[in-house]
């Protein structure tokens, strides 16, 4: 048995520094380094010998040993889940059932994210002020097809609790509002990532784009990335029921140093019913000025007859895991957005309404979320947005959710 399988499966048994019980082995002297280990393995009935008194060490197994031993873990309660993949026809052949490892367990595996959120809105001078609180279910499914190739596919679902001003939409969605809005190929063909089909798609930072869109996109680098993307956005500039924004876009990245990166993009959007394209082009920076601080500033210009210019800086601290439970993370952002610059932004924050799309907007957002326990987020946000060609026009949004993901 190699070192580091009699080391791999002792702890998987819980083996501390010294032995649980006496070494039945008389090739395995006290001073050995694995002695403690095959005492405790031995004394849990995981592994016995060839019946003369010996253990053998040197002599290699044969795959068929191996898998009895795991077989023998796998009893004692042991968390040998690799092991248990690798050797599954050796298990079969024993007649050991592995429950989510058999063959083909691999072939698919399901995530899925759960948030409940509430929006309040406000709008000056109007004052008029609007809210919606929402639980949003999402199911991703991940099938490999082979050592290059995953199919993925996103069902999502919203129930509304809460929607002004359209009161139909309290406590509906739940039954009619179950749509697939990611179903894509993903691999890799040469040097080439690519994904085809319905994807996401991630323009200067969410600033531009952050929803799904139907076509094809490429990556292609390292150190140095070039990417495209050519297709339909699913997610409109306005609030319309038909979607058929037609888009393509080209976009680079390069790290200057381990903390500095280069990137920037160039798109093109047309959507039917609407007279002019957008060409949107940004460039920008990002400094990883230490493992808790990081920024991002970016410039941004548009083919719109006035407020064609603009910019955005993203300050993180800290940061949220998902994965450690106590952290914390604060971001701010300022926004100058040019007109026409945000088709489907990341934010959540309302930034439609009274002509801040069309005119630009300004303004910033301050938020905080905290990792309550491993896979459970609380966040809160909050946003102060005007427009850029009538600062008399605000919307102020703030934001809350709480968000599972497994």
């Amino acid at each position: 048995m190699k070192k580091s399988l009699v080391l791999a499966m002792a702890m998987a048994l819980g083996v501390t520094a010294s032995a649980y019980a006496a070494n039945p082995f008389s090739d395995v002297p006290a001073g050995h380094w694995a002695y403690d280990s095959i005492a405790k393995l031995a004394a849990a009935g995981v592994i016995d010998g060839y019946g003369d008194t010996t253990f053998k060490g040197d002599r290699l197994m044969t795959r068929y040993e191996m898998a009895q031993i795991v077989a023998k873990a796998m009893a004692k309660g042991a968390n040998v889940d690799k092991l248990a993949a690798e050797f599954a026809d050796e298990l079969d052949a024993l007649g050991v059932r592995v429950a989510a490892l058999e063959k083909k367990s691999d072939n698919t595996k399901i995530t899925g994210q759960i948030r409940y959120s509430y929006q309040s809105i406000k709008q000056e001078p109007s004052d008029t002020k609007t809210s919606n609180a929402r639980l949003r279910t999402r199911l991703i499914f991940t099938g490999k097809v082979n050592d290059n190739w995953n199919y993925v596919t996103r069902l999502e679902n919203n129930q509304y609790f809460h929607k002004d001003p359209a009161s139909t939409y309290d406590y509906k969605g739940e039954d009619d509002d179950v749509k697939i809005n990611r179903a894509f190929m993903t691999g890799r063909l040469g040097g080439l990532q690519v994904d085809a089909g319905r994807a996401a798609l991630y323009l200067a930072d969410g600033m531009i784009y952050d929803d799904t869109f139907d076509g094809v996109k490429v990556g292609y680098g390292d150190k140095v990335k070039v990417g495209g993307y050519y297709g339909k956005l699913t997610e409109s500039r306005v609030n319309a029921v038909d979607v058929n924004d037609k888009a393509w876009g080209v976009n680079a990245a390069a790290d200057l140093s381990k903390a500095v990166n280069l990137f920037a993009g160039y798109d093109k959007i047309h959507a039917d019913g609407v007279d002019e394209n957008v060409a949107i082009t940004n460039a920008g920076l990002k400094f990883n000025i230490t493992d808790d601080v990081k920024l991002t500033g970016a410039y941004m210009h548009t083919n719109a007859d006035e407020n064609e210019n603009g910019f955005y800086a993203i300050l993180d601290l800290w940061g949220a895991s998902y994965a450690k439970p106590g952290s914390f993370g604060v971001q701010a952002v300022y926004y100058d957005q040019p007109a026409l610059s945000a088709e489907a932004h990341t934010m959540n924050g309302e930034y439609k309404a009274q002509g801040l799309w069309e005119d630009g907007f300004k303004g910033y957002s301050v938020a905080a979320s905290y990792t309550v326990a491993k896979n459970m987020m609380a966040s809160v946000k909050y946003y102060d947005l005007k427009s850029r060609e009538d600062s008399d026009l605000k919307n102020k949004t703030l934001w809350s959710e709480f968000q599972l993901r497994f």
